[in-house]
């Protein structure tokens, strides 16, 4: 693991950037009027000040602009960068700067010349990183206990396959992560998710080793009359409240960074579960604290918008397909998942490192949110992949300055699986079909399904404005009091999607995508609707689905046979296999029936399970919603996780099929490096809940 820079390979680098941020100032001054340079020397002395003063006012600002520098996501530090910039200029008569956006201008100029001349010469553009968080952080270990026992942080890339790992690595796009598996630290272990390959599912099964009853990413619950939605983060409490023992993976001393569900970490940033009333903490300020941080981060958020919109207009101009609309806010939020949350997530993790947090998961969401929209190994989503390998790599990195050794391990919750979507394909969505199949004039509900990535921004607000103290979370609340829903902050399609959704829609039907997997409801009825109602209420519906070329079954259960699948021509009987005609399963992988049949003991699995179709030879899907690569339903690599893992852990004893299986070999894992988490023994009510702990071997 690669150390710290060196103090002669600082210097030099301290030389060259010195260098090229003065050039780049002087070629400023000279295309705009409002920066004014008396030669070189005027050029490199304004460099100097400039970053001395950032040096030694900023932090005394931080003190007190903190909290808004967080809600401002870093605009107010351009205004500090910017009168930064004038106070040098007022006090070098050599320098002078026209007001503070034109101070500004200075700032982002000096950043952009930093990261042009870290992309050129490969140089780490993080060390300022390194010598302010990491050093004055080290300066504060007092209440770090130093062990030999090794710490374990599980990073999740969320949505990446292993087949798409694979060739990733075998074509360089991940030079880290190939470098761990050809220098034999760590081994690829094969894993396969549940039926409901999505975050929501496999996310509540590893983190807190439960995931029933979570037939999809979004799904209708017929006793309580509303539509439940993994990454709301209401939703995601309420959820974690029910799967939750005390005694998740992460319980005891743990930190949960980015998630849908905290595993019990006593530690959590931007976790959508303990957004609304759960456990905050200002750990993301350490990323605040540096100006260079912010100004660099902006710079690269910008830069990737421009790069999303070149990407977008290429696939355009070469007709490639699949392809969906990239418009709107999309550039946006792509931005904010793939530069702010990305290094929001490794800078912390940094210094989860540094306090010797024993147990860490984190989730990395970019790869998955650009796979989406771009396709799964199209030029630009294994751009983002090559970027995260190099934060991993940081990462890594910062285990030297650790108060214990460190385990990493690399992982992924699903895969995704591409193809033109079903509208794309039949000019028609799964919402046409089923009310072509209704007899009378029933009403057909289907709400909008929002962009997976604005749960992570409205979890970021919903968390500051649940805070009941402060200037901070008094500013959030009023800025988003017309974008609330209780106690949640909806942002984006998210608020779309929370209206049109509603709490009990009143209509006949429901229908819910969740990429490939469509849900079916009839919620004027109680309970799981059996077949035989169902064709005398509707005989036309089960038929126009199961024969509709873009479906590959559909699973109802009967009174006779128990749950079945049926396809264009034939059907199989999930209880005992038996198979009439075409076995319409026998695309779906080996665990196709075992997975349906846990789906089917679910209290609210729909009426209709609906998979789309699946092509073999291709692995492509036909998703329900607008996404080139999708996941949530059974066929191709969505369903084929990973996880890289230190090479001297033990094999697991047989395949591993799904979250809960993973949870259960996780925890093996953490008790063979020297971590167990020990569940809290049974206490009288009357006393105060005794608390996870954790043993070490």
């Amino acid at each position: 693991m690669s150390a710290a820079p060196r103090p002669l390979r600082f210097a030099l680098r301290l030389l060259v950037v010195w260098a090229v941020e003065a050039v780049g100032l002087y070629a400023l001054a000279a295309v705009f009027s409002d920066v004014r340079i008396d030669g070189w020397e005027g050029a490199f002395s304004a460099v100097a000040v400039i970053g001395l003063l950032n040096a030694v006012i900023w932090p005394l600002l931080v003190r007190f602009a903190l909290p808004l520098l967080f809600w401002t996501f870093g605009l107010l530090a351009l205004l500090v960068n910017g009168a930064l910039v004038v106070l040098a200029g007022d006090l070098l008569p050599s320098f002078h700067v026209d007001g503070v956006l034109s101070g500004i201008v200075v700032a982002l100029v000096l950043t952009v010349a930093n990261l042009a001349l870290s992309a050129l010469l490969a140089i780490d553009d993080e060390d300022s990183y390194f010598r302010w968080v990491i050093a004055r952080r080290s300066r504060h270990q007092d209440d770090v206990e130093w062990t030999d026992v090794p710490g374990v942080f599980f990073l999740e890339i969320d949505g990446l396959s292993i087949d798409t790992l694979r060739r990733a690595v075998r074509d360089g796009h991940v030079p880290n992560l190939a470098r761990w598996l050809r220098e034999g630290t760590h081994r690829l272990v094969p894993w396969e998710c549940d039926l409901s390959s999505q975050t929501g599912a496999s996310q509540a099964g590893l983190l807190h080793g439960h995931n029933a009853d979570m037939p999809a990413f979004r799904w209708y619950e017929k006793d309580r009359g509303r539509t439940m939605v993994s990454n709301h983060p209401a939703d995601a409490a309420e959820l974690e409240r029910r799967i939750s023992d005390g005694a998740g993976l992460l319980a005891a001393g743990g930190a949960s960074r980015g998630n849908l569900f905290s595993g019990d970490a006593p530690r959590v940033l931007l976790t959508l579960s303990g957004s609304v009333g759960g456990k905050r903490r200002g750990d993301a300020y350490a990323f605040l604290a540096d100006p260079y941080n912010l100004t660099r981060t902006l710079a690269l958020a910008v830069a990737d918008i421009w790069l999303e919109l070149i990407a977008a207009r290429r696939q355009r101009r070469r007709d490639v397909l699949p392809r969906v609309d990239r418009g709107g806010a999309y550039p946006l939020l792509r931005a904010a998942t793939t530069v702010v949350m990305r290094d929001l997530n490794a800078y912390t993790l940094i210094g989860d490192i540094l306090r010797g947090v024993p147990v860490a998961y984190s989730t990395f969401v970019g790869y998955d949110e650009v796979a989406h929209h771009s396709g799964v190994e199209r030029r630009d989503t294994l751009d983002v992949l090559r970027k995260l390998d190099r934060q991993l790599a940081r990462i890594e990195a910062a285990i030297a300055l650790a108060p214990r050794p460190y385990r990493l391990v690399v992982l992924s919750d699903h895969g995704q699986s591409q193809g033109a979507t079903f509208r794309q394909r039949f000019g028609e969505s799964l919402e046409d079909v089923v009310r072509g199949g209704l007899s009378g004039d029933g009403s057909v509900a289907a709400p909008p399904p929002a962009d997976e990535g604005w749960g992570h921004v409205s979890a970021a607000a919903t968390e500051l404005a649940a805070e009941e103290r402060g200037s901070l979370p008094r500013a959030t609340r009023t800025a988003t009091r017309r974008r609330r829903h209780g106690d949640t902050v909806f942002l984006g399609e998210q608020r779309r999607e929370i209206e049109a959704a509603g709490e009990g829609s009143g209509a006949d039907v429901i229908v819910l995508a969740s990429g490939n997997h469509g849900l079916v409801y009839l919620p004027g009825l109680p309970g799981r609707v059996e077949l035989e109602r169902l064709e005398a209420l509707h005989p036309d519906l089960v038929p126009a689905l199961a024969s509709h070329p873009g479906v590959g079954f559909v699973m109802v259960r009967t009174g006779a046979e128990g749950a079945v699948a049926i396809g264009a021509d034939g059907r199989v009987r999930l209880a005992d296999g038996a198979v009439e005609g075409e076995d319409p399963l026998r695309r779906y992988g080996p665990n196709a029936v075992r997975h349906l049949l846990r789906t089917d003991g679910f209290t609210h699995a729909p009426d209709l399970l609906v998979m789309s179709l699946f092509d073999p030879a291709t692995e492509e899907v036909a998703a329900f919603e607008e996404l080139v690569g999708s996941h949530g339903g059974l066929g191709g690599p969505q369903s084929r996780p990973f996880a890289l893992v230190p090479a001297e852990w033990s094999d697991a004893d047989e395949p591993i099929v799904g979250a809960e299986a993973m949870h259960r070999q996780m925890r093996d894992w953490l008790a063979e490096t020297g971590l167990e988490i020990v569940a809290p023994a049974a206490t009288d009510t009357a006393q105060a809940p005794p608390q996870p702990r954790l043993t070490s071997a």
